[in-house]
């Protein structure tokens, strides 16, 4: 396995830096920055996708468009690690392997409060409401409804809150989120799913910590690994904690 932790190099223009945790061919690894949409939504702000094309079109003076397949997603004020394809083929490959359950997504998120067991596995059924962009949970067999499945982990708590490991077995549109605040245990900063125990202007505790997959060409596995910066309420907990977290 290819191990491939934060901090394997910088690129990007005077615009914008992107920490590079994986590149070839084929694959572009970066740690996605809070509070930038993945792709162009309806606030017309910069999105990743696009500064990623721009990015690799300055770093090899290429002509024309270039290509960039997004394979997985994260929400706007979630930042971490993240796996693009720079061509068709390993994007398609990257998508079987999302759907075959090969493609794996590690979270670390501080929630407001301590889940019922130290360990545990989270099955709901969600249903989104396009309009106002939320999710909420309802019963099984709903029209629209999707199965969302996590394993979540309790690392510690402190003052409060808890540091939890999420595996993420299906990727439902505020799955995590949501899915914590309906034990009780809404994610700190959350304004959405949480308003009433978050005050406005904090910064979501959720960050994608591994994202690991076999490599669309050589089938080597690759592990991209990224840990949050140590402010609060990361700084609650030793940052070697999360370190064990992840491996």
């Amino acid at each position: 396995m290819a191990e491939h932790p934060s901090g394997a190099g910088m690129a990007g223009s005077d615009s914008s830096r992107f920490e590079i945790l994986y590149e070839d061919n084929h694959l572009l690894g970066i740690v996605k920055p809070v509070n930038i949409p993945v792709q162009e939504d309806a606030t017309g702000d910069a999105d990743l996708l696009s500064l990623l094309k721009e990015d690799v079109k300055q770093r090899y003076s290429k002509p024309g468009n270039v290509f960039m397949g997004l394979v997985h997603r994260l929400d706007r004020p979630v930042g971490g690690a993240m796996i693009f394809a720079k061509t068709s083929k390993a994007a398609s490959r990257l998508s079987d392997s999302v759907r075959t359950h090969s493609f794996r997504k590690i979270y670390l998120t501080v929630v407001h409060g301590k889940p019922p067991a130290a360990s545990g596995r989270l099955i709901n059924t969600l249903l989104k409401d396009e309009k106002s962009n939320t999710v909420r949970i309802v019963r099984k067999g709903t029209p629209g409804g999707k199965e969302a499945i996590l394993d979540y982990t309790v690392l510690g708590s402190a003052e409060g809150f808890s540091l939890l490991r999420i595996d993420l077995l299906t990727g439902r549109s505020h799955q995590i989120r949501v899915q914590l605040a309906g034990i009780g245990c809404p994610l700190y900063g959350d304004q959405k799913y949480g308003a009433a125990v978050n005050k406005p202007g904090q910064q979501i505790a959720l960050w994608s910590a591994v994202v690991g997959f076999p490599h669309p060409v050589s089938k080597e596995e690759i592990e991209l690994i990224s840990l949050p910066s140590q402010t609060h309420p990361w700084n609650l907990w030793p940052r070697h904690l999360q370190e064990q977290a992840v491996r």
